[in-house]
């Protein structure tokens, strides 16, 4: 009894991420603070993102922005993948239109030795900002978050995003333990990002390793696993959630890396992802998971909307516990009454 009320009482979210029974379906979306909401834009006009993350007023405001529109279950931090780096050192800068953008590639053993270390003070505006978040957000839990080894290292080794990720993978089998050294530093620096987050307040963390589809399941395994696994293991005491697109072929490896949520992108069914993951480790219970609307299909019209979220609701009841999002992050143009609405239709679902 004493248990279930528990669970009654605390953030859905949290309950969920357990595997435990939440007093309703919790929902986020990826990407809720940002460019869909007028508000943000009217608050970003003229400050580039990469200022704006660094701005604790400005990082409380913009991540509250959702939660006070949309009554979302929970507030992700306003932050980019690549606010660790930035803040250690690294020559980079976030191009409109292009993103991510490194001064100076690292593709070499001196370019390697030459990243610097993560240092808690260099993100103390990220801890700022969650200290006054705390003050606003009440019982909805904080979701921090970082960009996981891979996907960060690719931006480095090919300058910014790449299509193919070429330069990446080459660097990757001609010269393995220099992947390897590189991965470790990356993975000291996320880790760092999220010990600071975790110890300013931040009630879940979530991995994203937005590449990692690019890869084999054996590529995957041999040399991104145990850095994505090392990151995992720093964060102790609050949930901790792995999302990657175009990840189907990886998910139960993802699992095996140490999250207690799944995060599984629009073109998985979550019924037919946790069967692929329980038949990848059967003594494991059910994992939890989280996802999975497709987001063009906050562009189709209610009625299609509202079919939407049953069937991924009730696909998400073969999971230990199950945290709506979508597949991905909300498209730009997306409307935010129709975001409103989404969440309105997850939480009066059973």
């Amino acid at each position: 009894m004493v248990g279930e009320m528990t669970e009654m009482t605390e953030p859905p979210l949290l309950v969920a991420a357990r595997g435990g029974t939440p007093s309703r379906t919790p929902v986020w979306f990826m990407r809720q603070a940002g460019r869909s909401l007028p508000e943000y834009r009217a608050l970003r006009a003229g400050t580039a993102m990469l200022d704006a993350c660094f701005d604790p007023e400005m990082v409380c405001e913009i991540t509250m922005q959702p939660v006070r529109r949309h009554d979302v279950d929970g507030a992700i931090l306003f932050s980019d993948i690549v606010v660790p780096l930035k803040a250690a050192g690294v020559d980079l800068d976030i191009v409109a239109g292009t993103g991510p953008v490194v001064a100076h590639p690292v593709r070499t053993r001196d370019d390697v030795a030459a990243l610097p270390e993560l240092e808690a003070g260099h993100v103390r505006p990220v801890a700022d900002a969650i200290g006054l978040l705390l003050k606003e957000l009440g019982e909805v839990p904080l979701i921090g978050f970082a960009g996981a080894p891979f996907t960060l290292a690719s931006y480095l080794v090919e300058g910014g995003p790449s299509r193919n990720h070429e330069r990446t993978k080459a660097l990757m089998h001609s010269d393995p333990d220099l992947w390897h050294a590189l991965l470790a530093k990356i993975a000291d620096i996320t880790a760092e990002f999220l010990r600071v987050q975790v110890e300013a307040g931040v009630k879940a963390v979530q991995l994203f390793d937005s590449w990692a589809g690019a890869l084999s399941e054996r590529d995957y395994r041999t040399f991104v696993l145990p850095h994505s696994a090392r990151v995992l293991e720093s964060v102790t005491g609050v949930p901790r959630i792995h999302f990657g697109v175009g990840t189907t072929e990886l998910l139960p490896a993802m699992r095996e890396a140490g999250a207690d949520v799944v995060g599984v992108d629009w073109r998985t069914p979550l019924d037919v992802a946790v069967r692929r993951m329980v038949q990848a480790a059967p003594d494991l219970p059910p994992p939890v998971v989280q996802g999975n609307l497709d987001p063009a299909l906050l562009f189709a019209g209610i009625p299609a909307l509202e079919r939407e979220v049953d069937r991924i609701v009730e696909e998400g009841k073969v999971a230990s516990g199950h945290i709506f999002n979508l597949g991905h992050g909300v498209l730009p143009d997306t409307d935010p009454d129709v975001i409103t609405k989404a969440v309105e239709l997850v939480h009066r679902s059973r």
